[in-house]
């Protein structure tokens, strides 16, 4: 696969000729891989193309009000032709899941549009910006080289994308041309004000039932500078919990005054344990240390895969993420 990157441009002529096109993100979606998928599915549609929009794991609940989510695929899939198939927020070819790449696989052309720096362009045509706070500001981007439709639903999905991944326009990621963007959609007629209450002030009682029992639970090591909590599968059957109850909940740990890390160990059904780690300080890169257990990301935020049990995979991660928090001054 080719490793050239491919500009917006490009990628817009790529675009405008086909008829059929599938769209997908990676497993357990976030704002931004659902948003970016949507975003650009609904502007395509609004030019007159069939467009396949692909999750693996479907809609969080916490997603569900934005629109047109109910259009969105899971497998099984029908057997359905593709002219072009595109890969968003996916560092990985792996993580849109194996049905959703056997999918995308039926295409002659696959897009990488990604801006997790380890992303390694697996795509025939690849943008791959590291520099880039979310995948739906490149999306954005795109619609504007390729001047194509951004109506008022595909706005709702691209300014969900980026207030999610940039923490409501909080993290160092966030640049100047991410609020111009924000402003033109407001300017535009967006209706931020409602989205923001949609998105972090309308929660289910069972985050709240989650976020007490992180507080009763976390811990704390390396002087108070590292903060973790292990969330078990024995908590998630209590609760109940449903896709997206936990988004965002890591950065109430990193909030905390004397924390420069923060980590979630998760008990995955399948044994596994998922880690999601945060940094607010740029010279710790935890991408480096989830790149020790075969994960990876951003420097700030990154996550990888291990082996339980979780109360092993915890001391492991944590005892190498401490040893790097050390040797900070």
């Amino acid at each position: 696969m080719s490793t050239i990157q491919t500009s917006l441009s490009e990628i817009a002529d790529a675009l405008r000729p086909a008829q059929r096109i599938a769209i997908a993100a990676h497993v357990r979606p976030d704002g931004d891989a659902l948003g970016s998928v949507m975003g650009l599915a609904l502007s395509l549609r609004a030019m007159g193309k069939t467009v396949y929009a692909l999750l693996e794991d479907g809609v969080p609940l916490n997603l569900a009000f934005l629109p047109e989510t109910v259009t969105i695929l899971t497998p099984p899939y029908a057997d359905f032709e593709v002219d072009v198939a595109l890969a968003l927020d996916t560092a990985t070819h792996e993580r849109v899941g194996e049905h959703t790449k056997a999918a995308l696989a039926r295409a002659p052309l696959l897009i990488d549009i990604d801006h997790h720096p380890t992303n390694p362009g697996y795509g025939h045509l690849n943008h791959v910006d590291g520099t880039q706070p979310a995948v739906g500001q490149i999306i954005y981007e795109l619609l504007k080289a390729g001047g194509f439709p951004i109506t008022d639903a595909v706005m709702q999905h691209l300014y969900t994308a980026i207030s999610t991944d940039t923490g409501s326009f909080q993290y160092s990621s966030t640049n100047a041309r991410t609020h111009h963007i924000a402003g033109e959609m407001l300017a535009a007629g967006l209706d931020s004000s409602r989205l923001a209450q949609l998105l972090y002030q309308t929660y289910p009682a069972r985050r709240l039932q989650l976020l007490r029992a992180m507080l009763n639970e976390m811990d704390f090591r390396a002087e108070g500078r590292i903060a973790s909590w292990q969330f078990t599968r024995a908590l998630m059957d209590e609760v109940q919990v449903q896709p997206g109850d936990t988004e965002g909940m890591i950065d109430t740990l990193r909030m905390i005054d004397s924390v420069v890390t923060a980590v979630i160990f998760e008990e995955m059904a399948d044994g596994k344990i998922r880690v999601s780690a945060r940094s607010k300080d740029q010279r710790l890169d935890v991408s480096a240390v989830c790149g020790q257990f075969g994960g990876g990301g951003h420097r700030l935020a990154s996550g990888a895969r291990m082996k339980g049990p979780i109360q092993e995979a915890a001391e492991t991660f944590l005892t190498a993420l401490e040893h790097e928090v050390r040797r900070l001054a």
